[in-house]
């Protein structure tokens, strides 16, 4: 089956229930790494929407104004280096994700690069080293591989900053980032590149379990409203990103997408007062029922 639409149908089965005794006005200010934002709704680390999207000429920086306009924590993916200059020149904190390149050298200079530019973390993208035959995938033209934990581990040390794992869909693969020193994971079956894949909400339980309180777990696929970034952060979340569902905003222009996000925001904030929940801190579990479309 698609995965998106697995995806999609698992947030629709999540229920809520209300809590409105000694509710609270909520706040939705997050902090990552040293850092405020204004909320927990973060962009995704998208790659080549020009190419992909068939958007104008500079749509990553237009990408990067909207985060940065919004106060929120913005991620980027494939791309060269000057693009990435270009990304952080626009104020947005930028996490760069790089890929799982054959060329050894390449993965500790785009690292290295983003660090001296003044990124607010790095990290890779573990789930896009294979092609759909199990093979290893040439992405636009670049030789990936698979890497070993040591490997890994060696990334992690390459540089200062936090450094997350990107594409994590099992405590399997969150328990070894753990033990490879990474500062973060990102949940997320990369868009469904496997069919059939288990939705991120269903792995995150017993992902966020295995792993220390104050590691990072970030979701993303399918995040298109403030209740599904509500879901996400009931069930463990700190944050979600939000990628395709703001390409037609995007295209409309850098404050459409920015409104949006906002908006997100603002619909988080009504469903988080409505259960109790006066912060990203006191988000409770058991405020899910399963039942819906399933």
């Amino acid at each position: 089956m698609d995965s998106n639409k697995i995806t999609r149908d698992y947030f629709d089965s999540l229920l809520l229930e209300t809590r409105y005794m000694e509710a609270a006005v909520p706040s939705i200010m997050m902090e990552l790494y040293g850092e405020r934002f204004s909320s927990p709704i973060m962009t995704a680390a998208l790659s080549h929407l020009k190419t992909l999207y068939q958007m104008e000429e500079e749509p990553m920086v237009s990408y990067a104004r909207c985060a940065a306009r919004t106060n929120s924590v913005h991620w980027i993916g494939m791309m060269e280096e000057e693009e990435v200059d270009q990304v952080i020149a626009t104020g947005a904190r930028t996490i760069r994700i790089v890929k799982p390149f054959a060329d050894e050298d390449k993965i500790i200079r785009q690292l290295r690069h983003a660090e001296e530019k003044g990124a607010l973390a790095v990290g890779m993208d573990i789930d896009h080293i294979f092609d759909k035959y199990g093979n290893p995938d040439v992405v636009m033209g670049e030789q990936m591989e698979p890497k070993s934990f040591k490997q890994m581990r060696a990334y992690v040390q390459a540089t200062g900053l936090p450094f997350i794992v990107k594409g994590v869909l099992s405590v399997h693969d969150a328990v070894k980032c753990a033990e490879m020193g990474a500062k973060g994971i990102v949940v997320s079956h990369h868009g469904g590149r496997i069919k059939d894949a288990v939705p991120p909400l269903m792995a995150l339980p017993e992902i966020r379990k295995e792993l220390v309180k104050d590691m990072p777990v970030f979701v993303d696929c399918g995040i298109c409203s403030g209740l599904d970034a509500y879901k996400a952060m009931a069930l463990g979340a700190t944050a979600v990103s939000v990628g395709r569902h703001l390409i037609p905003f995007l295209k409309e222009g850098t404050d459409r997408a920015a409104e949006r996000i906002e908006e997100m925001g603002r619909e988080l904030r009504g469903i988080m007062a409505c259960t109790g929940v006066k912060d990203g801190n006191h988000f409770d579990t058991s405020v899910i029922h399963h039942g819906g479309r399933l």
